[in-house]
């Protein structure tokens, strides 16, 4: 004699419901992975791109000499009655491929609409010169692009997508001790050294949220070993 033998599978209902409890689940923990990820780009890049730059003002330092000699502060391009960059103009331009973009892997440039120099990296990463200045830079881990329509070319993607640099070796002055015969440092201008300082010490460059220019946050990341510290006040992107 045959029995048949009949297993008990789920309802629709009890399908459903697990499928919502997943969905639940992934609601609450996919923000969480996903910042997790972008923290660890964003320390990654960072970390890689101040290794590289300063290797990069090592090497030049043995075929010029003395970076304090080398250094020069200079303009980017200039901008031109139709509002854009004027070819060749670029003083930034010529004075990194001349010392330093020998050294680097880089695989694009350009000049943004403000004359600022932007060269790309082949790891992702990118820096651009303040537009005025070779001694004030920054450093995206990502696309500037995406940060600067997001945030424009001022201070509110610092901390966030945009990290501030200095390259300043000249001045002996003691608001520039952190800078002078230094290469590429984070922004550390008038820093007294206190950790705590970095956080809450200045009202522009603090990193925090109601500082202005947030220069600091750089700085910040890097005195904590190039890890984004838990009570980082901001979350990076790239």
């Amino acid at each position: 004699m045959t029995f048949l033998r009949f297993t008990k599978g789920f309802t629709l209902a009890e399908v459903l419901i697990t499928l919502g409890i997943i969905g639940i689940i992934a609601a609450m923990t996919l923000p969480a992975l996903i910042q997790k990820n972008n923290n660890k780009v964003v320390e990654t890049r960072l970390k890689k791109f101040y290794s590289a730059i300063n290797q990069a003002v090592l090497m030049a330092e043995n075929d010029y000499g003395d970076k304090k000699d080398w250094y020069q502060d200079l303009p980017g391009a200039q901008i031109g009655s139709d509002g854009k960059p004027i070819a060749g103009s670029s003083k930034q331009e010529k004075w990194f491929k001349t010392y330093l973009q020998p050294y680097l892997n880089i695989v694009e440039s350009e000049i943004l609409s403000d004359g600022s120099y932007v060269v790309y990296f082949a790891d992702g990463g990118v820096l651009r010169f303040h537009n005025g200045t070779t001694r004030d830079c920054y450093f995206y881990p990502g696309k500037p692009k995406k940060c600067l329509e997001k945030y424009g070319t001022g201070f509110e993607g610092s901390g966030i997508c945009q990290f501030s640099f200095i390259f300043y070796p000249n001045s002996k002055s003691a608001t520039w001790k952190y800078h002078y015969n230094k290469g590429f440092e984070p922004y550390k201008y008038l820093w007294t050294g206190d950790i705590e300082r970095l956080k809450n010490g200045h009202q522009d460059h603090s990193c925090n949220k109601s500082a202005t220019s947030r220069n600091y946050c750089t700085a910040l990341i890097q005195m904590n070993g190039w890890k984004i510290p838990d009570d980082y006040p901001f979350k990076v992107s790239y």
